[in-house]
């Protein structure tokens, strides 16, 4: 899937001779730079369909301008992942809409679902020095050329659901600092504690 890839190349680029399980198993949670937003539970089916939604209309911007990256081997894990996720988006929103213009508890649900992963979404047009430097030699896009196009996005989508927009809400950051919510811990602890007891073992 589009985690393999990513991760193997990015061991590659790395050149510390870790593969894509030593990065997705054997490293703490400070060095992980994933956003918040992806680490929050899925709680009920609104919450876990917002997160998704987010989460894939961002991704599609996202990989649809790495594709066009200088880097070949990461434009073209974009492109191919790219088809992916527009299944993801449209399968969210397509609930979102029916959950937001639905029945009394399925608007209530959207509408705490809302309140809930908000804060969250701005880590997403985050950049690092990193990332800048990236962006000028045409590896990486600029992600806040892509803010506006998402949230316009979300905009129509949420019009269609009848939600209103959230406005004035803190938005969380440090998550590409290494800074994580609790959740993250424990989602690793579960996923990595075989690799970890049994590091030898072939699977």
């Amino acid at each position: 899937g589009q985690a393999r890839q990513f991760l193997t190349y990015a061991g590659e680029v790395e050149g510390r001779g870790r593969d894509e399980d030593a990065l997705a198993y054997h490293r703490d949670v400070w060095e992980f730079k994933n956003v918040k937003l992806i680490e929050q539970p899925n709680g009920d089916f609104a919450q876990t369909i917002l997160k998704q939604y987010f989460l894939s209309t961002f991704n599609c911007l996202l990989y649809g301008a790495l594709s066009h990256s200088k880097d070949e081997t990461l434009a073209a894990i974009a492109a191919k992942s790219l088809k992916e996720v527009l299944y993801h988006k449209r399968h969210s929103a397509e609930w979102l809409k029916r959950l937001g213009d639905g029945t009394a508890e399925s608007k209530q649900r959207m509408e705490f679902a809302l309140e809930e992963l908000w804060t969250y979404t701005g880590e997403l047009f985050e950049m690092t020095e990193v990332d800048k430097v990236l962006v000028e030699e045409g590896i990486a896009c600029d992600l806040n050329e892509l803010y506006m196009r998402w949230l316009n996005e979300v905009e129509e989508i949420f019009e269609e659901a009848t939600l209103d927009m959230p406005k004035d809400v803190f938005m969380a950051s440090g998550s590409r600092k290494g800074l994580h919510t609790e959740h993250l811990g424990f989602i690793l602890a579960e996923m990595q504690f075989l690799p970890r007891a049994y590091p030898d073992a072939k699977w």
